[in-house]
């Protein structure tokens, strides 16, 4: 099992992921192929792409969920091969994965689940950050009882938090309200300003405008990578 506390020789151009020929095929249907994806150090790189397009699925083969192994290709974290890393492996190397549908943990207190694993900011100040008052939200359970839009602002003041070397954002902006994609702009901007880097998943063009770069993923592939206006571009023309 691969040890992520021994240290790899680095060179000041390698990306912090670089992700070679990558296929994933499930129930006899490929999802991805050939992907070829690279994000660079203190970079926000978008990955724009219709519902069913495979972000998703990218997403969760990065961060090593169960039943996501790649078929073919390789993916490096710092030159570091990540064939054999486990989930939590991973999430100790600094990669982490807010979910397009936030998860809920019955019996755990908002403040417990901002605390876990933190190295950032105090869970009070990343509630503020996304919106929520901290009087209000911090003794809360993280249940039903709060609505969905709740859950995917506590989830994404995780992130803040934990401070990953590398946030894995899956459609940060929904189940949110327009008003307040100001904010969800001002955190991604706020996971790079304390050295980390971001790939921003997400279909929501105003969004993905504050990348560095963008990516466009299209049947399973990578179609387009470079400046995001030209990115969004090519997806609006797809989406005709």
């Amino acid at each position: 099992m691969p040890d992520p506390s021994i240290p790899c020789v680095l060179a000041r151009d390698v990306p912090l992921l670089c992700i070679e020929g990558l296929a994933y095929r499930a129930n006899g249907r490929t999802i991805l192929e050939c992907v070829d994806l690279e994000v660079r150090k203190n970079e926000i790189h978008a990955l724009l792409g219709a519902n069913g397009s495979g972000k998703t699925t990218l997403a969760r083969i990065i961060m090593g969920c169960a039943g996501y192994a790649p078929n073919a290709g390789a993916m490096r974290f710092e030159g570091r091969d990540l064939s054999g890393f486990a989930l939590h492996e991973r999430a100790r190397l600094g990669i982490s994965l807010s979910w397009q549908e936030p998860a809920r943990f019955e019996g755990l207190a908002v403040y417990r689940f901002l605390s876990l694993g933190a190295s950032g900011p105090a869970p009070s100040e990343c509630l503020r950050r996304v919106g929520l008052e901290p009087e209000a939200f911090l003794r809360r359970a993280l249940d039903k009882s709060l609505s969905g839009g709740e859950r995917k602002r506590i989830e994404l003041a995780s992130m803040l938090a934990l401070k990953p070397r590398l946030a894995l954002l899956d459609e940060p902006a929904a189940g949110i309200d327009m008003p307040s994609l100001e904010e969800i702009e001002r955190l991604i901007l706020d996971l790079r300003g304390a050295g980390g880097a971001v790939l921003l998943i997400t279909h929501v063009e105003p969004v993905a405008r504050i990348a560095d770069r963008a990516s466009y993923l299209c049947g399973g592939r990578i179609a387009f990578t470079g400046d995001p206006a030209a990115a969004a571009a090519r997806y609006r023309e797809r989406a005709r």
